[in-house]
Parts: C-alpha cells; structure tokens; sequence
C-alpha cells in the first residue's frame, strides 16, 4: 500500500517521552510547522524559501546549515518516529527545511522570482523522488527520512543553477 496523498495530515503534538525526546520532537516537526494539519511539508518549505528570500545565505550557510540539520534532524527525526508510532510521519517537517535550504546552495535567492523557482523545484524533486531520491527513503529512521530530501534539494539546487544561467 502507497503512502497516503491526502492534504490531511494527523498531527501528534510533542507531549509524550522525557523532556529530551519531547525536546527532539517538536525539532522535528519545526516547532508550529508540523502541527499544520494540511500539507506542512509545504508549508514548511514555503517558510524556508520565504526567510532565505529575506536574509539570502551564503552557500557556506547554505550548506553548512543543510549539513548541520541532517546531524541534529537525523535523531531527532528518529525519535519522533517511535513516540508517534509510525514510519516517516507527514508532520515531521525537519526534512523540508534541510532540503529547501540546500536548494539555495548554489544560487542565493536575492529575487523573490528566484526563491519562487527554489521553492517550485525543491517540492517538484520532492514529491516526485526521481530516481535515486526514493531509494534513500530505505535507509533506517531519521537518516531515511531526510536523506531523500536533502537529494531532492540538491537536484533543485543543480536545477535553480541551471535556470538562472539559462534565463541569464
């Protein structure tokens, strides 16, 4: 069975576990983001692009940033997982943020047309996994969780390079 489509999202809020692992779950879920009961991952995208439109980053940021969610948003993922009793769950958001600021590696959105592309091609590389983005949904808890999106980020990263050069 597919994953579920549906805009609803089930929204777990971080009341359960120590005050560590509650701690590692609204990380997770980006604070109010993941209790967003319909798309958060947009939503979650959409405010990344939005703060990065504002206060463009430095690829170093970018990167550094990216990297840095992956280390912190991995476990914290992870444990949200196992106090949500699901895999992957839709209201852990920490992903989107990763990968939508690793979109903006490459090319700092100084425009609000550039952060539009970002934003647009970032979730267009996320829902559609093209290949190998779904295989590294397989890997085990959090790291699986964004593993795929820091990929699709990076292929939107490569993509708002391209465009802009294109577009001149």
């Amino acid at each position: 069975m597919g994953k579920n489509r549906s805009i609803a999202v089930r929204t777990v809020r971080p009341d359960r576990g120590t005050a560590w692992e509650r701690a590692q779950h609204w990380f997770a879920i980006a604070g109010p983001i993941g209790l967003i009961p319909w798309v958060p991952a947009t939503f979650a995208s959409l405010a990344v692009a939005a703060v990065c439109w504002r206060w463009p980053p430095s690829h170093v940021a970018a990167a550094a940033g990216a990297g840095a969610l992956l280390l912190l948003g991995a476990p914290a993922a992870t444990t949200a997982e196992r106090l949500q009793g699901e895999e992957d769950p839709r209201n852990v958001v920490i992903d989107e943020v990763a990968g939508q600021l690793l979109t903006f590696v490459f090319v700092a959105p100084v425009s609000l047309a550039l952060a539009a592309a970002g934003f647009v091609l970032f979730r267009l590389f996320d829902i559609t996994k093209p290949f190998p983005i779904r295989r590294l949904e397989r890997l085990p808890g959090g790291w699986g969780i964004l593993a795929d999106d820091l990929l699709a980020g990076l292929y939107a990263a490569v993509a708002l390079l391209l465009l802009r050069r294109w577009l001149g």
